[in-house]
C-alpha cells in the first residue's frame, strides 16, 4: 500500500490552482478542460483539487465542504520550507489566514498555521532531521 494522493474539494479549482501556485509556488501539474479536477506539482504525492460537484456524484450522503464552518476539519495538510516566517507571509499575501504566527517549537522546528481561502488548514514547517 502507498499514499497515492489527497483531494479537496472546492468551489473553484483553477482559483483553488492560482492561490497555490501564489501561495506556496506550486506550478499545476495538470487540469481538466472543464475545470473539475486539478493537480499541482507537488513531488512524489499529488495534491489536487476537484469541484464539489465532482464530489455530490461520488459521495451520494453528501459531505461538509471545508469552508462551511468557521474553524478549520480536524485535518491538515503539510509543506516543509526552510523560511517559514517568509513563507507565511507570501501566503498572507496570496490570501490566506492567519491561525497561528511562525514559533519555534521546543524540539527546535518552526510552525505556522494558515487557512486557505478554500478552507484547509495549511501547516508550515522547517525539515526535520
Amino acid at each position: 500500500m502507498k499514499f497515492g494522493y489527497t483531494i479537496i474539494y472546492v468551489a473553484d479549482v483553477r482559483a483553488t490552482l492560482d492561490f497555490y501556485a501564489r501561495a506556496f509556488g506550486f506550478a499545476t501539474r495538470f487540469v481538466t478542460d472543464d475545470a473539475q479536477f486539478g493537480e499541482l506539482e507537488t513531488g512524489a504525492t499529488a495534491l489536487a483539487f476537484a469541484r464539489h460537484d465532482v464530489a455530490a456524484g461520488s459521495l451520494p450522503a453528501g459531505y461538509r465542504a471545508l469552508d462551511e464552518s468557521d474553524l478549520p476539519a480536524g485535518i491538515e495538510i503539510g509543506f516543509t520550507t526552510e523560511d517559514v516566517p517568509a513563507a507565511y507571509q507570501r501566503a498572507l499575501d496570496a490570501g490566506a489566514v492567519s491561525l497561528a504566527a511562525p514559533r519555534t517549537k521546543p524540539w527546535g522546528q518552526v510552525v505556522a498555521y494558515l487557512r486557505a481561502p478554500e478552507g484547509t488548514l495549511v501547516e508550515l514547517c522547517t525539515p526535520m532531521g
